[in-house]
């Protein structure tokens, strides 16, 4: 009879422990989004990314007559890019490195600040440039990568490239292979340096208002940080004092040996 009490009062405690881990999911995104069939999530603002020194360009300039544009492209080459170097490539146009001033050096047109400026406002200086001599030229100007680096509880921490001129802080994640089980989906930091300021702001993941704040569209060298769980603080914390005191138990059996085996020399002499 006992036994049958302990079993069925064993059995109520998982089915509590049951319903309480299913009551809310602490892994989903956009918990807000889950009761809606569907709908509209808008993004407040501009957020176009401008550029800055070290950045990579690539620039393009023809027209109707590409022979007249020639001159303004750098001839193709490989390894084009400066990731490239020690690789071997198939020929591509040669990206424009924004030196620590600012400046890139064009053929024909010469130096040209672009630091500050978005990319189609770069493309229109060139081509105001080039229309004095060639008619109707088009200008293209596309930024090679977005660096970010992602560091915390992400499958694969490390330093990404975004190819996207608006590249989100999910894009990044997704590119590290997502968060782990052990992160808190609730508080998600972008640190950002622009100007020699250094500005942060916290991000939600299971709420959809994280479209609507300006650290959603990252910008060159954001760094994400995501924190680790309570769990994973816990298991840490664990792992820490066993080693301690395995440390600990380590030391005094060694101590514990060379004294026995001092006891023994002595004894035997």
């Amino acid at each position: 009879m006992k036994l049958t009490k302990i079993i069925a009062a064993a059995a109520c405690v998982m089915l509590l422990a049951s319903c309480g881990t299913t009551k809310e999911n602490n892994l989903a995104y956009f918990k807000d989004l889950a009761a809606r069939q569907s709908g509209t999530i808008s993004s407040n603002g501009n957020y176009d990314i401008k550029v800055v020194s070290d950045d990579e360009l690539i620039i393009t300039v023809t027209s109707k007559a590409p022979e007249a544009t020639a001159m303004y492209n750098v001839p193709m080459s490989n390894p084009a890019l400066r990731s490239d170097l020690l690789a071997t490539t198939q020929a591509r146009q040669q990206t424009f490195i924004v030196d620590n001033k600012g400046y890139i050096i064009l053929p024909v047109i010469g130096q040209v600040h672009v630091e500050g400026m978005t990319t189609g406002e770069i493309a229109d200086r060139i081509r105001a440039e080039v229309e004095q001599q060639v008619k109707d030229p088009y200008v293209r100007v596309e930024l090679l990568s977005v660096p970010v680096n992602v560091m915390g509880e992400v499958r694969n921490p490390h330093r990404a490239s975004l190819h996207r001129q608006r590249c989100t802080v999910l894009e990044a994640l997704a590119e590290c292979g997502d968060l782990t089980e052990f992160a808190r989906r609730d508080n998600v930091i972008v640190i950002r340096t622009e100007n020699g300021k250094t500005t942060y702001g916290h991000l939600d993941l299971s709420s959809s208002e994280i479209f609507n704040s300006p650290y959603f569209f990252l910008k060159q060298n954001d760094i994400i940080y995501v924190e680790p769980n309570q769990i994973r603080v816990d298991n840490s914390k664990y792992n820490q004092n066993n080693a301690y005191k395995l440390t600990v138990i380590s030391t005094i059996v060694s101590a514990t040996s060379v004294i026995a085996s001092l006891v023994i020399a002595f004894a035997v002499k």
